[in-house]
């Protein structure tokens, strides 16, 4: 039997190389490097014929070349503590938000006990990683006191951390919300507001209790007695039993609309409605809000103008610039809904 010779493999289409570019647009090797990577001065021309090149190649960047070249990896480290609640995961989704939007991606190192050794543990496991930055997503009291151990030498951002946060501080203006929705329900003619607070441990918790007190204390009306719940529906569930059996309680605001739903639920339990009986309002305004029973007045924060602004402070940062005593603040919004409505 003669020989057969076997059929050739396909060939395999390997990805366009630098090389390719360089031969595609006529110019060196060098050249392309410092287009791609931004590492020096090349004519107008001659960027546009590589950037050309690179198109109509299909031409991707190798990584860990360009890092190797640059010192820039294009990638952030996120710390997140809580993060399967709304306010830290609203967060971390207006972070990545921003940063995809400028080219750089993101690792997370999820902490779900807020101590000092745990964040400084995670920012520690981000530093391996060769990230450029790290914002620390810090709600907690113990999370803004942790932050005095960051690395001097890598930058860092926290959002919320309080005042006394070493590295420069972004947040939504809680107190601020506090004041707006407090405002609202006593400009419906109620002699006083009754609140549903967070944990105490929360910075924004008692960001939102201090607005609530001093408003109240602004316009000369009682303040009354605390009840406290953990975020909750199930909390805001049990402080609506207790509140059903006060007397004068015609205006109650939640500290977040999850314990505003547990309320409304325990105050129908009694007999109490909203709107007719008694106003609520909550905080966050969670895609829910709107379909509650009633409809919820809230406060609605915007996470994605705090994810562009918290990417802005660290890139100021990286590049070498920015105030490490700066903080900002993002105001929130009042959402008036019928939770408010005619009586």
């Amino acid at each position: 039997m003669a020989n057969q010779v076997p059929p050739a493999k396909p060939a395999v289409a390997r990805p366009p190389s630098l090389a390719d570019v360089a031969a595609a647009a006529g110019v060196s090797h060098m050249t392309v490097s410092r287009v791609v990577n931004g590492t020096g001065p090349v004519g107008p021309d001659t960027r546009a014929r590589v950037q050309s090149a690179v198109e109509k190649l299909g031409y991707r960047p190798n990584s860990a070349a360009r890092a190797l070249a640059t010192g820039r990896t294009g990638v952030l480290g996120v710390v997140a503590l809580e993060s399967n609640l709304y306010g830290p995961a609203s967060t971390l989704y207006g972070i990545e938000h921003a940063a995809r939007q400028s080219g750089y991606s993101i690792t997370i190192s999820s902490v779900s006990r807020p101590r000092r050794s745990s964040i400084a543990d995670a920012v520690e496991s981000l530093r391996r990683q060769a990230v450029e930055g790290i914002v620390v997503i810090a709600p907690h009291v113990t999370a803004g006191a942790a932050l005095a151990a960051a690395p001097s030498d890598l930058p860092v951002v926290a959002v919320g951390g309080g005042e006394a946060a070493p590295v420069p501080v972004i947040s939504v203006d809680q107190y601020d919300g506090a004041r707006r929705v407090t405002e609202h329900l006593l400009a419906l003619g109620h002699r006083t507001v009754w609140h549903v607070a967070g944990p105490e441990d929360w910075l924004e918790a008692l960001d939102r209790e201090r607005g609530w007190r001093e408003t109240l204390a602004r316009h000369d009306a009682p303040v009354p007695r605390v009840f406290r719940g953990d975020w909750s529906a199930r909390s805001g569930y049990e402080a609506g039993r207790a509140l059903a059996g006060e007397k004068g309680v015609d205006a109650v605001f939640a500290a977040n609309d999850q314990m505003a739903l547990g309320l409304l639920r325990a105050f129908a339990e009694a007999g109490v409605f909203a709107p007719q009986h008694v106003h609520v309002a909550g905080f966050d305004d969670v895609p829910e809000a709107a379909y509650y029973s009633p409809p919820l007045t809230t406060v609605r924060q915007d996470f994605i103008e705090l994810g562009r602004r918290t990417f802005d402070l660290l890139s100021q940062r990286i590049d070498g610039g920015g105030d490490p005593g700066v903080r900002q603040l993002v105001v929130p919004e009042l959402i008036v809904r019928d939770s408010t409505g005619p009586r």
